[in-house]
């Protein structure tokens, strides 16, 4: 008994802390210029483009079982179709610099035998995949990703890839899944649209072959020289990594700028709390003394600071020390997993279903937008992603300044961090999707900062995986990949300081931190917000 606790003390790391993508096991490749790789639902194909050979290897050793010859010279893309292999050659084949005309041969797996020869629907066709029936390919020339007929090359559907360089691809029953050398990523991509769904970090730097044996996907790395198995739907929902650990100052300023009096300044600053992504390694701290700390109908704590007879000419202010652990965090979120709306805890909807003044989600242009993007759709998940991809397709980023209500913002079809948040929170409310929005102060650019810009993003509650982060605005980028790259995805340069569901009694629509004041008639007053950040000493 004793052994048997001590082996699972072991092993329960690894069990809590495993996430998509993680290297379960990696070996040497037979060759040093590995591309194409494929499953024979036993062993392991792996295309060589310089010894023009195709590598059968034991998945559960690494051992070369035997090798055949390639249909051509340029070896790139595999594939496993039941009884033979395909294989994409760039250069059709003729051994020919710059002849970029992509040729899909069919091979006898025993001799190499060419079956059948296909025309790429591509120039450069580089990952291979099948999907039961048709062939997949994805060209970093056009950067495209392509279902073909393995009759004759005719396409089937095409769509952009997730980004710039995409080298491999595997179908595993439901979805696509697609390498970037680029970006060092591996997209899971849903194969009706393109749309990305997972975003898992690469095991190298230059990943090329993908395959999928049934359970796991595998990825062959051309820098590294090795094959490596990944981990895929293990249950971990998501990952944090790249810790950063700064100490964080919040100051709120009101200034008197005269003639006549503030007769009372009132400020809050918003109390940061633990999340999945940071935590608070010290208490904060507050200046100047006397505050009080209260709780607004959100739950948000403040710290709030009295002040009176504030003389012209003169400043007073707030400010808030904390010392805090903020990491990386990827969800993985895999949509058949997502609860059904029925799934969403009562005290949940009750609170972050209200309606108001900025949602105003029963207006018609809100309800218009809701019926145009949601449609009949039920999957949690895809209402969290149409509402997403309809924002996309009909707003821009633009920081004009104000905050209006999410029925202008999009019949405006421009806005802010914050507009885009009050929209997306108002279209998910009225398709009885909860969610909020967040606050933070930001690092900008050096980890010695200064900030005064500050973000705010929402969350929305999806059954099964609890809260998670995703941020409107950053929809508008060009890439697919760059695109999902702000749903379920935090980098390590956000304290969160406030969670709000909308207006509060202490921090209104605000974030990071509040003021008000009474002045005696015709007394001007400035409000100035800042945070600065100084990384921790090594």
């Amino acid at each position: 008994m004793k052994k048997l606790i001590s082996i699972i003390s072991v092993l329960l790391p690894v069990m809590l802390f495993a996430y998509t993508g993680e290297i379960i096991t990696s070996f040497d490749t037979p060759g040093h210029f590995p591309t194409g790789m494929t499953f024979d639902g036993k062993n392991i194909w792996l295309a060589d483009y310089k010894t023009d050979k195709l590598y059968c290897i034991n998945p559960e050793n690494g051992k070369l079982i035997r090798s055949i010859p390639a249909p051509a010279y340029y070896p790139e893309g595999l594939a496993w179709d039941g009884e033979a292999l395909w294989n994409a050659d760039i250069k059709g084949g003729i051994p020919l610099s710059e002849n970029y005309n992509g040729i899909i041969y069919r091979i006898n797996p025993e001799d190499g035998t060419i079956l059948k020869t296909v025309q790429s629907p591509s120039h450069s066709p580089r990952g291979l995949t099948w999907d039961g029936k048709y062939l997949w390919c994805v060209d970093d020339g056009e950067d495209k990703v392509i279902q073909f007929s393995p009759d004759d090359g005719t396409t089937i559907k095409s769509f952009r890839s997730p980004s710039s360089h995409p080298q491999g691809i595997t179908f595993d029953g439901k979805y696509l899944w697609i390498s970037d050398r680029i970006q060092d990523k591996i997209y899971m991509v849903d194969p009706e649209n393109g749309m990305v769904i997972i975003i898992a970090d690469a095991p190298g730097k230059y990943t090329r072959g993908l395959c999928y044996d049934g359970n796991t996907v595998w990825a062959a790395d051309y820098q590294d020289d090795k094959i490596y198995k990944l981990k895929t739907r293990d249950g971990q929902k998501f990952r944090t990594y790249n810790p950063r650990v700064a100490t964080v100052t919040v100051t709120d300023m009101v200034t008197n700028l005269g003639p006549g009096k503030v007769l009372t300044a009132d400020i809050h600053l918003a109390i940061p709390k633990d999340r999945p992504n940071q935590s608070i390694i010290s208490t904060p701290t507050y200046k100047p003394k006397g505050y009080e700390i209260v709780t607004d109908k959100w739950g948000q704590q403040t710290a709030h600071f009295h002040f009176e007879n504030v003389d012209a000419g003169k400043s007073v202010e707030g400010d808030m020390v904390v010392k805090a652990k903020i990491n990386e965090i990827r969800y993985f979120i895999y949509p058949e997993e997502v609860g059904s709306l029925n799934d969403i805890p009562q005290n949940i909807k009750d609170k972050y279903l209200e309606n108001n003044e900025k949602y105003h989600f029963d207006h018609p242009v809100i309800q218009n937008a809701v019926k145009e993007a949601v449609g009949e759709e039920t999957n949690a998940y895809l209402i969290f992603r149409k509402i997403f991809n309809y924002l996309i397709d009909n707003m821009y980023y633009e920081m004009s300044g104000g905050w209006n209500t999410a029925p202008t913002v999009l019949a405006r079809g421009n806005g802010s961090c914050s507009e885009y948040s009050f929209v997306y929170i108002a279209m998910c409310r009225a398709a009885g999707l909860p969610a909020r929005y967040v606050g933070s102060v930001v690092v900008r650019g050096d980890d010695a900062s200064y900030d005064d810009v500050f973000h705010r993003w929402v969350e929305v509650y999806l059954p099964n995986y609890g809260w998670v982060p995703i941020d409107p605005s950053g929809g508008d980028q060009d890439w697919p990949g760059n695109q999902a790259n702000y749903i379920g995805h935090l980098a390590n340069r956000f304290l969160i300081t406030t969670e709000g569901g909308g207006g509060s009694e202490t921090m209104e629509w605000t974030y990071n931190s509040n003021d008000f004041w009474t002045t005696e008639p015709k007394t001007y007053v400035v409000s100035d917000r800042f945070a600065e950040w100084e990384p921790e000493k090594k």
